[in-house]
Formats: structure tokens, C-alpha cells, sequence
């Protein structure tokens, strides 16, 4: 891990961190478009880009967010920074649990499995492992429960053994 990234997760728990990073996305949003998913979060942590369908517009639209690889799937979390509302992209999900993911530049269609009882703890473990920060998250978000997403390919262009986190 670079020395940045290692900065990136001390600091990842501090309020004025998660401002920041939500000011950031719009222009991690187009580095990612620029690069084709090749580069997201400025290549600092595991991450793709999700895109769900809109569950008003019927639009699709796209979020990065941080992952793990979990065997063949990639798991993600609505922790939102830590705010007390859920982001709009898990409530999509919700609604519509077919989505795509651009990791590393290669476009994959999922389905999204909402986590619970032990495989979301055990979901849980393998993201604060990445992402301490998410400890912090879930206090300041209050009673809202977060959600942890496994996101699995599906029909073609499905990988054929488990992604690298790198």
C-alpha cells in the first residue's frame, strides 16, 4: 500500500475527511469516466463504480464506492460518510437489485444480496479490515442501519476466479 493510501485510512475517520470526500466525487465521477473505471479514488483504495437504475427517474446513475472482493463477488456498504440518511444508490438497489460495475476498466453485470444476521458481520469484518473508518461511520449515523451489499455477477463477462483488491 502506498504511503498515501495509508494516510487516506488514518484520516478517513475525521469528520472534516468525509466533507471532503463528498465534494470530491463529482470529480472522482469523471476521472473514472476519463479512465473508463481504470481509476477511481485516485487509485488509493479498491474501488469501482456502481450504476443502478434510478428508482423514481428509471435513469441510471453512477456512484464509486470502495470494495472488497468477497470469492467472485464484490461487497460494498452504504455507510454515506456517516450521514443519517441512507445514499441513494443502496436505496436503488433496494428497489431494483440488478446493476453494473466498472472495476478496473471491465464492466460487469451484478445482482445485488442485501447482508444480514452472520454473513453481514462477517461482511462486516472483511470491510473495516479495508476501511476502519467505517467504525466511526456508524456511530455518527445514528440508529440508521447501514447497509452491506454483496454484489454478484451475473451472465456473461462474469469472472472466472476471484478479483484482486488492488
Amino acid at each position: 500500500m502506498s504511503v498515501l493510501g495509508t494516510l487516506t485510512r488514518r484520516v478517513g475517520h475525521h469528520r472534516w475527511f468525509g466533507a471532503a470526500a463528498r465534494l470530491l466525487v463529482p470529480a472522482d465521477r469523471v476521472v473514472g469516466r476519463l479512465t473508463r473505471g481504470r481509476v477511481v479514488a485516485l487509485g488509493l483504495i479498491p474501488s469501482l463504480v456502481i450504476t443502478t437504475t434510478g428508482r423514481r427517474s428509471g435513469k441510471p446513475r453512477s456512484n464509486p464506492l470502495l470494495y472488497v472482493p468477497d470469492g467472485d463477488a464484490y461487497v460494498v456498504i452504504g455507510s454515506n460518510w456517516g450521514q443519517t440518511h441512507q445514499p441513494s444508490w443502496a436505496t436503488n438497489l433496494l428497489a431494483d437489485p440488478v446493476a453494473e460495475v466498472n472495476v478496473k476498466g471491465r464492466r460487469l453485470p451484478v445482482r445485488a444480496e442485501p447482508a444480514t444476521g452472520t454473513e453481514r458481520d462477517r461482511l462486516w469484518q472483511l470491510l473495516v479490515t479495508e476501511w476502519p473508518a467505517y467504525r466511526t461511520y456508524v456511530q455518527r449515523a445514528g440508529d440508521r442501519e447501514i447497509r452491506i451489499f454483496r454484489l454478484v455477477p451475473t451472465g456473461r463477462g462474469a469472472p472466472a476466479g476471484p478479483p484482486s483488491a488492488g
